[in-house]
């Protein structure tokens, strides 16, 4: 049977529910039955005793908060009950032994990912472009309205169609008064309904940023090391690099930081730099020939096996849910 609830420390004064738990269930916990008072949403907590005003809540076998109305065992905790609360501690004369879990039942687990020459293993196989001067961010646009819509990336057709629809109206009789249904109209069939030419391609992605020019030599360093982490991510296939040439971040600058002190760098990569190209229209054309060719290349890497140690996954702060602290972040 599926587990319904978590206890995360032998000390716990709450229980986790797993799974949405109704009014009036019995809850087994050990040798304690308890009766819910009202219905538990999934990943929200519950007291396992009565409380009292004052009483300290412990989760994590940790003080988390603190009472401020009574609660029956059964009860949900909400910030109309509790309180944040710590203990007091010292930084500097604190001392923890982590113990790590068993995960022996994990082992023989597997996930299908993109095995790079690192040792590494991304989860998706992405095409990216990095410009080194915010100069670039506009060709970087144009570069991506065409790749994204012609290559079938790209997420806004069924928007495009309902503006069709909307201006087809209005053409025909100067209102839009007559118009009721405002439900998307299904997108059309075309490289934007999944007829990707490159199926080992999960997507193109485009870094804009507003650095590169001005400031300090140390803030071009930092964004070069950025721009690199970049570009070597697991995640990543292949790289575009749009310069326009007399930035602070120069491409040489970049390129070391990328290829690093022995050349060992081996994913495709486009470097391109505006003012040794020529004229715009020619870097455009260019940038979309040299990467629809590199495109081609990482299209040929397919999903294999690999084992959950090599699984990394990385979580954005600010989307807090009831599960923080224990898969998330806390």
């Amino acid at each position: 049977m599926q587990n319904r609830i978590l206890k995360l420390g032998a000390t716990d004064s709450v229980l986790v529910a797993l799974t949405n738990l109704h009014k009036g269930e019995s809850i087994t916990h050990g040798d304690r039955s308890i009766s819910l008072m009202e219905d538990i949403p999934a990943k929200h907590k519950f007291f396992i005793r009565d409380m009292a005003v004052g009483d300290a809540v412990i989760m994590y076998g940790l003080l988390v908060r603190k009472m401020t109305a009574p609660a029956a065992s059964g009860s949900r905790v909400h910030t109309g009950n509790v309180h944040h609360a710590t203990e007091p501690y010292d930084y500097h004369g604190y001392r923890s032994v982590w113990e790590p879990p068993d995960i022996s039942r994990f082992k023989d687990l597997r996930f299908s990912g993109y095995h790079r020459s690192d040792g590494r293993v991304g989860t998706a196989n992405y095409w990216i472009f990095i410009p080194t001067v915010f100069c670039e961010n506009r060709n970087l646009e144009v570069i991506r309205e065409v790749l994204e819509n012609e290559l079938g990336y790209a997420s806004t057709e069924k928007y495009k169609a309902f503006t069709r629809h909307l201006l087809a109206a209005y053409q025909e009789s100067g209102t839009l008064e007559d118009i009721q249904d405002f439900s998307l109209p299904p997108a059309p069939a075309s490289n934007n309904s999944g007829n990707r030419p490159f199926k080992h391609v999960d997507g193109i992605k485009f870094l804009e940023h507003q650095g590169g020019c001005g400031g300090t030599r140390q803030d071009s360093e930092l964004l070069g090391k950025l721009l690199a982490a970049y570009a070597h991510h697991p995640n990543v296939g292949g790289i575009t690099i749009l310069s326009l040439g007399c930035q602070n971040l120069q491409l040489e600058e970049l390129m070391q930081q990328i290829t690093g002190p022995n050349g060992s760098f081996d994913k495709p990569l486009v470097v391109l730099e505006q003012q040794q190209v020529g004229s715009e229209e020619e870097l455009v054309k260019t940038a979309i020939r040299q990467t629809f060719e590199g495109l081609v290349k990482i299209n040929r890497l397919e999903r294999k096996p690999a084992t959950l140690d090599k699984l990394c996954i990385g979580v954005k702060c600010g989307g807090s849910d009831g599960f923080s602290g224990i898969s998330a972040n806390r």
